[in-house]
């Protein structure tokens, strides 16, 4: 991530981010399947805060554990706040600390990134395909908020100059041909981004395996929109030989409300709610929501928090 971001954003106080977390780790439960959680390697951006470093080990049981951090500047401030001894510091650009590290083991890799896509984001999911073990999950966010064209530019010709700055950042070769300057607006930028991502973890296997008789395909998992802030993206999926797809369909990620296999989009949405509107919506859930009548209160909110109470976080403040 980049330099000094979390100078600026308390990551462990995002509700949306706090949601996606939740539902991520509930399906790498689901790959156990493919072996024991425990003897996995977990690689992030722990950031200061390590909120899915916590998560994971406390869940998961994960106990290998490796945190990239671009800032080198601060190197005692995030070995001050590090977690746990299993977690592992490496600290640089993650183009360069990856192919430093060992990848005999499976994994789950988050690459968490808060600006946009680029030419050095796909460059790590190149290597985290050609490199992942059968039975890995690569994750990857970015921020997918439109680009801000400066007011100089007359209205009319914004679209195709982020059409010609997104050409620029990954290479005029990883648009999609289809790609125009008016599909870059709203939330048409992350499908553009989840497009370019997903084509690259496609081209990457595909020269991967070669004319291997029994290749390393992926699977779509996660495609979440949300934002608690700018517009975000998280796209994930699971990599595995082609003779696993047996052990895949046992971990039945297609019974997740969240997966999404296709360009199919998952929002997080969390309602703004008071502690006592959530205690009372909580009182109906999971079967009666609709006898639920609550007045002044509207119905939209109350829908979105019935799908997403299980991961709701709760904030409040205290005196230690």
């Amino acid at each position: 991530m980049p330099a000094g971001s979390y100078q600026k954003i308390n990551y462990s106080l995002r509700p949306s981010k706090s949601i996606e977390r939740k539902m991520l780790a509930e399906a790498m439960q689901r790959m156990s399947c493919f072996g024991r959680l425990g003897a996995y390697r977990y690689v992030g951006f722990g950031s200061t805060y390590f909120s899915d470093f916590k998560l994971f080990h406390k869940l998961l049981g994960i106990k290998k554990m490796v945190s990239i951090e671009e800032d080198e500047s601060n190197q005692d401030r995030f070995k001050f706040n590090r977690p746990f001894s299993c977690v592992r510091m490496e600290f640089g650009k993650s183009t360069s600390v990856l192919p430093k590290l060992s990848w005999r083991e499976k994994n789950i890799v988050w690459l968490d990134y808060d600006g946009m896509l680029n030419s050095d984001v796909l460059n790590d999911v190149s290597f985290c395909c050609t490199n992942l073990q059968s039975g890995s999950m690569l994750l990857v966010s970015v921020n997918a908020h439109p680009e801000r064209i400066d007011n100089s530019v007359p209205p009319e010709l914004r679209p195709d100059k982020r059409l010609d700055l997104l050409k620029e950042r990954v290479g005029e070769e990883k648009v999609p041909i289809d790609i125009v300057g008016t599909n870059l607006g709203d939330w048409g930028t992350a499908e553009t981004y989840r497009r370019i991502i997903s084509n690259e973890i496609k081209e990457t296997l595909l020269q991967r395996n070669g004319a291997r008789k029994n290749p390393i395909v992926f699977e779509q998992l996660f495609n979440f929109h949300y934002a608690d802030g700018a517009k975000m993206l998280t796209i994930g999926c699971i990599v595995f030989r082609d003779d696993q797809r047996d052990v895949f369909e046992k971990c039945a990620f297609a019974q997740m409300d969240f997966v999404r296999f296709d360009k199919t989009v998952y929002p997080i949405e969390p309602p703004n709610l008071t502690f006592r509107e959530i205690h009372y919506i909580d009182r109906y859930l999971p079967s009666r929501i609709s006898m639920l009548s609550l007045g002044g209160l509207p119905k939209d909110d109350i829908k979105k928090y019935s799908q997403l109470y299980r991961y709701f976080p709760t904030f409040s403040e205290t005196e230690i």
